[in-house]
């Protein structure tokens, strides 16, 4: 069988059984397997594909046809241009993120200094540092695995001279860590938190529901407890007229907008991404006055 002829194969399968994106599924997993780029599978599809080979590439359809993403199967996903390792502990970073770093990126101030809370991939800070040469990061995850993950990308992607890794749950690290933060205060606070209300977790589609971590994905009973945490410490951490800026649910502009307000936050703002849905929230750290921007 030519290389052409079995990923054409498998796309008929996944087709078959309803993936919207069997082509371009079947076509990756199989230059993943074949070791191949995206350039040379489309220039060899003569070649013959021997038996090894052919079983490496079923293997790894077989994965797909579970439910596991094509991401999680190679091991990393683009995410504003750059290429991002996952693990198990962390969250595919999405698309809609994007948003959320073209704020920080347009947000922060010649030298600037952004704390990332809940780093996972490390997707959010690299990619301002990447297209901010002067900002320099602290980020915070809980899980160690994850932190590893993000480290190695900073390294991939040449920031990661420019970054330090702290563990622990949100601000805690910088309470706790050794190096002992003193007066240190951030010009920007960002997060892409759990947001999800527990009961909703088990509802989700199975390549998120059973392949992302759930501890990424679950914002406690109402989806809120992390906006609760960053809202009532982000202050702390901020220098005067400092923001805060996290993600959210397409339904809870409101909520954390009373969130943000009621911890002396004020200029508060819901950003809506191309669907019209609430996606990023932003604060200052001074009250002013406080308004919705639609």
């Amino acid at each position: 069988m030519t290389i052409g002829a079995l990923w054409r194969q498998w796309r008929d399968v996944l087709g078959r059984l309803g993936f919207d994106s069997a082509a371009l599924d079947a076509k990756r997993l199989t230059a993943f397997a074949l070791g191949l780029s995206d350039l040379e599978i489309a220039t060899r599809e003569g070649e013959a594909v021997d038996d090894a080979s052919a079983l490496r590439v079923a293997e790894l359809l077989q994965r797909r046809l579970a439910g596991e993403s094509v991401a999680r199967i190679v091991g990393e996903r683009e995410f504003y241009g750059l290429a991002f390792a996952l693990n198990a502990a962390t969250l595919e970073p999405r698309p809609e993120t994007e948003m959320l770093v073209d704020l920080a990126i347009g947000t922060l101030p010649a030298g600037g200094r952004l704390l990332d809370l809940g780093t996972g991939t490390g997707a959010i800070a690299v990619s301002v540092l990447v297209n901010r040469a002067e900002v320099t990061a602290v980020a915070t995850d809980l899980s160690a695995e994850a932190l590893a993950a993000a480290r190695g990308n900073a390294q991939r992607h040449g920031v990661g001279e420019r970054i330090e890794f702290l563990q622990g749950s949100w601000f805690e690290p910088l309470t706790t860590s050794p190096q002992g933060r003193g007066g240190e205060r951030f010009d920007l606070v960002v997060s892409n938190p759990p947001y999800i209300a527990s009961v909703v977790v088990d509802t989700l589609a199975s390549d998120v529901r059973d392949f992302d971590p759930r501890l990424a994905l679950d914002g406690g009973p109402d989806g809120l407890a992390p906006y609760r945490t960053i809202a009532r410490g982000a202050a702390m951490w901020l220098k005067p007229r400092g923001q805060v800026m996290v993600e959210i649910g397409f339904d809870q502009g409101a909520a954390v907008s009373a969130l943000l307000t009621q911890a002396g936050f004020g200029d508060v703002a819901i950003h809506q991404d191309l669907a019209g849905l609430d996606r990023v929230a932003i604060a200052h750290h001074i009250v002013t006055k406080t308004r919705t921007a639609r």
